[in-house]
């Protein structure tokens, strides 16, 4: 902190920068595009849920819960340690597969990854009349190629996250309606 004395023999503090930074906040949901953006092959589904955020995000973050009912190709996750926002996780795929996942979990965002695989998950409240959420998840099995950019192989995983998507919008329906038939 520098002070500067002005003609008016006032004194004024100010703090001396090579350049001056303007702070821009980003939501979880284009925090997730950005994520997606660095990893080869990755797709992104997106969509708006017309209910509130809490609603949408105790679907989505209730990773033991309904996190297997609407991953089309999840079968369960158990959850192993929690500390603040960090999670660590053991997840079951319907054919059998297991992934040791670790990532970050906090309101309106889910990141995880194993050795073999990657989930992203965001959410953000639509501002304004109506409001609603945003809604963004990306994923698939990772491929390790060295030297390159961290990659997921990218056939089918568009058709899964729009299957994903839809059965999330119908999980949410389920819990605020209760489930049809």
């Amino acid at each position: 902190m520098t002070t500067h004395e002005t003609t008016a023999h006032e004194t004024t503090a100010y703090e001396m920068t090579a350049y001056e930074m303007t702070a821009y906040e980003i939501d979880p949901v284009e925090r997730l595009r950005i994520m997606a953006a660095g990893v080869h092959g990755a797709r992104i589904a997106e969509g708006v849920l017309p209910v509130p955020f809490g609603e949408v995000w105790a679907v989505m973050a209730d990773l033991e819960g309904e996190f297997g009912r609407f991953q089309p190709d999840m079968r369960r996750v158990r959850v192993l340690r929690v500390a603040g926002d960090r999670v660590e996780a053991l997840a079951r795929s319907k054919y059998g597969f297991r992934a040791h996942l670790r990532g970050f979990v906090r309101p309106g965002w889910c990141w995880l990854q194993s050795r073999f695989l990657i989930i992203g998950m965001a959410a953000a409240p639509v501002p304004g009349p109506g409001g609603g959420t945003r809604v963004a998840l990306t994923g698939g099995v990772r491929v390790r190629v060295p030297g390159r950019a961290p990659a997921v192989v990218p056939f089918g995983t568009a058709s899964e996250l729009s299957r994903a998507m839809d059965l999330l919008a119908e999980r949410v329906s389920d819990r605020r309606t209760g489930p049809v038939g």
